[in-house]
């Protein structure tokens, strides 16, 4: 017998697939999702919704997260805010590469599968462990799937339960609306390239801010790109702060402050950081807590986010 476990798709939830399965009697035996650090704050509070669903059924559910080991001389960081702010550069994908993905969603699900207990007894006994993943059979996740497909993994196989069902997008919202529960926002990482220019007009001020401050520090260091999202094309620059300062999301005094201190304040608090012995230097979130607080009447983060 395998031994399944559903793992992240394209949406933090996909709660439509946990929802048929469970009435379909083929609730999984573990839900994992893997937390970056910085998704929307809709998702975080999501939780609020999906947890008690899943608690109430007896659905077991992790929520697993990248952990940096080694900081060098730097202040210990977590998550991919705290990484670019760090490394004075962008996510992976603002720069064309794909790591992020990798490095902070597949790889804690990976490590935490292999010290869940069903899973390794299903590899002793030559069995793989069955992942099911919520891509739909609307053209975008068909080419996500079809991408999947090709790479063969003697620990796991995936399955798609919901292009094997033939749901698209409107299958899947109607099918969480009928369970009465509310449906869960796009899931993605407000740094991200893949946000659109109405996605970014939503955020709350406090990640419109980090997006300012993310851009300014890694400014040295961009010679290819102009900042988040890459290039300017027809639709928006190629600068998250510059969108943001265009569409007035920020006032431009504040946008000013941050390009003009944030980064040298960083680096000197960096600088300090490096000669404290490691287990008494201070983190790179007690920097972030210092920089929200210098906006008090705007807010800051939110309650739901996992630092580690």
């Amino acid at each position: 017998m395998s031994i399944t476990a559903s793992a992240k798709g394209g949406n933090w939830f996909r709660s439509e697939l946990l929802l048929e399965l469970h009435a379909r009697g083929a609730t999984p035996d573990l839900v994992l999702t893997a937390d970056t650090g910085n998704e929307k704050p809709e998702t975080y509070a999501y939780l609020d919704v999906i947890g008690p669903w899943m608690r109430d059924r007896g659905i077991r559910h992790e929520i697993v997260s990248y952990t940096p080991k080694r900081f060098k001389h730097w202040p210990p960081y977590y998550g991919i805010l705290e990484m670019c702010l760090t490394n004075a550069t962008l996510p992976s994908k603002s720069l064309g590469g794909s790591s992020c993905s990798l490095k902070y969603k597949k790889a804690p699900q990976d490590a935490f599968l292999k010290t869940w207990q069903p899973a390794i007894e299903a590899w002793s006994r030559g069995q793989r462990v069955i992942r099911l993943i919520g891509y739909d059979a609307g053209p975008r996740d068909t080419a996500r799937a079809n991408h999947a497909l090709s790479i063969d993994d003697p620990l796991y196989r995936c399955d798609y339960p919901l292009r094997r069902w033939n749901w698209d997008r409107a299958d899947c919202t109607a099918r969480i609306v009928a369970e009465g529960l509310p449906v869960p926002p796009k899931s993605a990482c407000w740094l991200c390239i893949a946000n659109q220019p109405e996605e970014i007009r939503a955020l709350p001020a406090w990640c419109l801010r980090l997006i300012v401050l993310v851009e300014a520090r890694a400014a040295p260091r961009l010679h290819t790109v102009e900042g988040l999202w890459r290039r300017t094309t027809r639709a928006r620059p190629g600068s998250m702060t510059l969108f943001i300062r265009n569409e007035q999301l920020l006032p431009p005094d504040e946008i000013d402050r941050i390009v003009r201190d944030a980064p040298t304040d960083l680096i000197r608090f960096q600088d300090v950081a490096s000669q404290i012995p490691i287990g008494e230097r201070p983190t790179m979130t007690e920097w972030l807590d210092r920089f929200h607080a210098a906006f008090p009447q705007r807010g800051r983060g939110p309650a739901h986010a996992i630092a580690a």
